[in-house]
């Protein structure tokens, strides 16, 4: 007999994007090779698209020309009449919906992976939007135990105000993912090893549900995020203090009420306030200076998924 499950459509079209930061460059290297050699991401019945996302940004070896393309997603940019006063990113986001998307459409691209680097100690993290997405949750728990005993975090940036406009929102399963530590500009051997693992195992998933493998119930742990913390500021707006040696580098552990989270340099500790503990992600983060976010805080939860089979079978 079988059990109840949600029926799904098979995964027809599936992107990697690299290179949406110009400077993260384990995406631009591994995207460029498949480009030249797609071997190790093609899988049966499956169309695999590699593509460069902000070529221009990546010949300048730069997070992005005029603005950032991973936060410019929403219907409003997206619908802006097209002009060489736009700037670039805003132009690139309308050539790439249309390639890729259009955003909220049935047409849009069933799956796309977008390939990030961190400054942060985050390790392996998988970025998730949505909370009820069976689907999701689904190849997220089977690339977590997959890598294990590699930790794989995966990061909820469900929020109600907190809006982001992915790059990969235009897909009708958006999947960040997000290696770290890595200096902007670098490469690292380990570093390009683990994502190339969790793209492998994100493929041979669809791969396995496109079979009519049956995907029994599952519960994944995530870190959702609760707010952004941007670092203490004297009255210029200048940073007036910096990440506290305890907090540097412990991304995903828990930081509790009274603990140091800043340190001046008079050597004054600014510590957590509240009463909640929280796990910080994005400790330090080179890119976020200019976003004046010095770590995100999250709260860690479970979420349960539902049997999943591809509707074919």
């Amino acid at each position: 007999m079988s059990s109840c499950h949600i029926a799904e459509e098979p995964i027809q079209k599936v992107a990697i994007f690299g290179g949406t930061h110009g400077n993260e460059l384990t995406g631009v290297f591994l995207v460029k090779h498949w480009l030249e050699n797609g071997a190790e991401i093609q899988r049966t019945g499956l169309e695999v698209k590699p593509f460069i996302t902000n070529p221009r940004a990546v010949k300048k070896c730069t997070r992005y020309i005029d603005c950032d393309l991973n936060r410019i997603f929403d219907l409003e940019n997206l619908g802006k009449k097209m002009s060489e006063d736009l700037p670039y990113e805003v132009r690139r986001a309308q050539e790439i919906n249309h390639l890729f998307g259009p955003k909220d459409s049935e047409d849009s691209y069933d799956i796309i992976f977008d390939l990030h680097n961190t400054t942060s100690n985050m390790g392996c993290t998988l970025i998730l939007e949505d909370s009820r997405n069976n689907f999701l949750i689904q190849m997220f728990h089977y690339i977590k135990t997959s890598l294990a005993p590699l930790p794989c975090y995966v990061y909820l940036i469900e929020h109600p105000s907190l809006k982001y406009a992915t790059t990969r929102s235009i897909a009708k399963y958006p999947v960040g993912i997000e290696v770290g530590p890595q200096p902007q500009g670098v490469l690292r051997a380990d570093i390009l090893d683990q994502m190339r693992k969790m793209i492998k195992h994100a493929l041979d998933f669809i791969h396995h549900f496109n079979e009519g493998k049956e995907f029994p119930p599952c519960a994944i742990e995530v870190y959702k995020i609760i707010e952004k913390v941007d670092y203490p500021r004297d009255e210029n707006g200048e940073i007036a203090a910096v990440i506290h040696p305890n907090l540097q580098d412990q991304d995903w552990k828990p930081l509790h009420p009274g603990d140091p989270m800043f340190l001046t340099l008079d050597g004054k500790t600014i510590p957590l306030g509240g009463d909640c503990t929280v796990y910080p992600v994005f400790v330090n983060e080179a890119a976020y200076y200019e976003k004046k976010e010095a770590f995100a805080k999250t709260t860690k939860l479970t979420l349960n998924a539902k049997s999943i089979r591809c509707s074919l079978h």
